[in-house]
């Protein structure tokens, strides 16, 4: 779909094409299960510990294939490849580089290799590419602590720049108020406050995300319409969601993309951002979600555009090219009649 859009919410390792994996693992001698290969995509539930463990199981796999600075800039390239070929003018790619850091030399050259790729990349592919980076809940705080300090020393509002900090892996893991003081230093450089909640955990996580991170987006959240004073709290905040619909349905929170709750969420006036989360496993990415915003949820074309300016509105894109997305928007709508 080319109606222009910006891209928010795709994670690194997540972001890799099957077929780059496919090739890594070969070139490395890595075996791949069969939900990587022939039973691709793979059938996934993570709303239970053993549905969270095996989709666990099939990152950590996926990660373990890159190795060296080389495959590292790959997957920058290629997702900013993919993602200005359906229409993105902006990325926002999310990276834990503490991933990386054993085959690079540290959490400081992995990051600066992805930085450094986004900058190329946004000069050659079409497509501005900004990183935010992200802890996880299934580490020590001060971990994401150490993580927040790093990104504020890369923090800035262009491409190549670190734009936010995000916390992300199961939410039901770790206590999200001890993840505070790591958000604080973020927003003292500058960061926006990225945090996922409201996916696999209901409003009540939401809201402790609201109240402990002081989220400038959340990433999913989608579960906020299930309790409206939740909602309305994020909707007043101006704290904009990044809904992932084939996300939601392949770990199992939505049995059919009919259900993810995208029109409850505009109508009650939230700001949503569609992301297509990990496209390497659910096998679709940011223009399928606008697709089944389409033709499954049954959005109009003026709908869609709004979309896609909620999109931009929640980004941390230059004003230059929020604008040129306006124009865009605006005739790509018109031409839909």
């Amino acid at each position: 779909m080319d109606l222009p859009k910006a891209h928010l919410h795709l994670h690194f390792t997540g972001s890799m094409r099957i077929t780059t994996l496919r090739e890594l693992a070969a070139e490395k001698g890595l075996r791949l299960p069969s939900a990587l290969l022939e039973d691709w995509p793979p059938t996934l539930k993570a709303t239970d510990e053993r549905g969270w463990f095996r989709f666990q199981r099939l990152y950590d796999t996926a990660r373990a294939c890159v190795t060296t600075e080389a495959d590292m800039r790959r997957i920058v390239r290629e997702a900013a490849q993919d993602d200005a070929a359906e229409g993105s003018t902006w990325l926002e790619i999310q990276v834990d580089p503490t991933s990386y850091a054993p085959h690079v030399g540290g959490i400081t050259p992995a990051l600066e290799i992805v930085l450094d790729e986004a900058r190329a990349a946004s000069a050659e592919e079409g497509i501005g590419v900004a990183v935010i980076v992200a802890a996880s809940r299934t580490r020590h705080p001060l971990d994401a602590r150490t993580l927040a300090r790093l990104a504020a020393q890369h923090a800035g509002d262009g491409p190549g720049e670190v734009v936010g900090f995000g916390l992300s892996n199961d939410e039901r893991r770790g206590d999200t108020h001890a993840f505070g003081h790591a958000f604080r230093i973020a927003r003292r450089a500058g960061l926006a406050a990225m945090p996922h909640a409201g996916e696999l955990l209901g409003p009540e996580h939401v809201q402790d995300a609201l109240d402990s991170l002081a989220p400038t987006r959340l990433g999913h959240g989608v579960r906020s319409t299930e309790d409206p004073e939740v909602l309305a709290e994020v909707v007043r905040r101006g704290i904009a969601l990044e809904v992932c619909p084939g996300s939601n349905v392949a770990l199992g929170v939505y049995s059919h993309l009919s259900e993810v709750p995208l029109r409850q969420l505009l109508q009650a006036g939230a700001t949503v951002a569609l992301g297509a989360d990990d496209p390497l496993l659910f096998g679709s990415r940011l223009a399928d979600q606008y697709v089944a915003a389409r033709e499954v949820i049954g959005l109009s074309a003026a709908e869609l555009g709004d979309l896609a300016r909620g999109s931009f509105a929640a980004s941390r894109a230059p004003e230059e090219v929020r604008q040129e997305a306006e124009r865009r928007i605006a005739a790509w709508v018109a031409e839909q009649g």
